[in-house]
């Protein structure tokens, strides 16, 4: 997908010539071009699964998983983010902080290079939550769309298809979606697609995350103060993302950032709780896990009820 992108974009901006118009036209050209390519590849290996599974049910069940798993980013970002800890609780991490610092940069966007320690923990804190419905959340709901429609239909699109259609539309968000130069308008379709893809999983975590935590309060009264911090954030998604998992870890989040050395100050986030620190980072992992299991079982108790 990146590099169907990359060769689209730079394609796109030598037509385009900077003129606004041919730039949003391109920007919703790859678009169509990398979703549709992204979920007609998903649809064919979904063909040869329902084939080959009459033949070969067990392998060709491990083979479908195996390639299912792969749109999500579970193992990966807690893979990353225990990493960044273990680095940051040696005692010598004054004297690594540039190493750790350059590890950072792998996952998050914002500049790295003058964050101290607890401007890091913050960083991590706030990856972790917003990229557990990015990378994990959005494309299980997407997954679970996906088989409902093979219960209606098997040629219509299932699982697999519709996980890469919303890994498409992110990679095209996070490679091209800012607001800077010609990238204000090639990415905007990318951009709003994702916040589209998104907007139901982010609100489904919203209404569930509290249910997997204490808070030490009601979890009406948890969502509430989570959706309200989280809307005003510029983000239609992150910012509801980031909140809910603050309110359940119990950790603040927000403050000002630098992208490519222009500041942009984020709006705090459950300020009545302490700034990151270890512990609230590793309950943020913790909580992601527990919301995995639960979504897994409520889908399948779901799945089952409709057969």
């Amino acid at each position: 997908m990146g590099l169907t992108i990359d060769f689209l974009k730079g394609f796109a901006e030598k037509i385009a010539k900077g003129n606004k118009l041919k730039l949003y036209i391109g920007g919703a050209i790859i678009t169509f071009i990398v979703v549709f390519l992204s979920g007609i590849s998903g649809w064919i290996i979904e063909r040869l699964f329902l084939f080959y599974i009459i033949k070969r049910p067990i392998f060709s069940t491990l083979l479908f998983t195996f390639i299912l798993s792969s749109s999500l980013a579970s193992r990966s970002l807690n893979q990353s983010i225990i990493e960044l800890l273990n680095l940051i609780s040696q005692d010598n991490v004054e004297d690594n902080l540039q190493h750790v610092r350059h590890k950072l940069s792998f996952i998050v966007g914002r500049d790295v290079e003058n964050l101290d320690k607890d401007e890091i923990l913050r960083a991590t804190a706030e990856t972790a939550s917003e990229n557990s419905v990015d990378g994990i959340f959005a494309p299980l709901f997407w997954m679970f769309v996906g088989t409902i429609f093979w219960q209606f239909n098997q040629f219509m699109p299932g699982p697999l298809a519709m996980a890469w259609v919303f890994k498409a539309s992110s990679t095209i968000d996070s490679m091209l979606g800012y607001k800077e130069g010609t990238l204000r308008w090639l990415g905007f379709s990318g951009a709003k697609l994702d916040d589209l893809l998104t907007w139901i999983p982010s609100r489904i975590v919203l209404i569930t995350l509290p249910f997997c935590c204490r808070t030490g309060q009601s979890i009406l009264k948890t969502i509430k103060y989570a959706f309200k911090d989280g809307l005003v954030d510029s983000s239609p998604n992150s910012g509801i993302s980031e909140a809910i998992f603050a309110y359940c870890a119990n950790v603040r989040m927000g403050g000002i950032n630098f992208y490519k050395g222009k500041k942009k100050i984020k709006p705090l986030i459950a300020t009545s709780y302490p700034i990151a620190n270890i512990n609230s980072v590793k309950r943020i992992l913790n909580l992601s896990l527990r919301l995995q299991i639960a979504w897994i079982f409520s889908m399948s108790l779901i799945l089952k009820f409709i057969n």
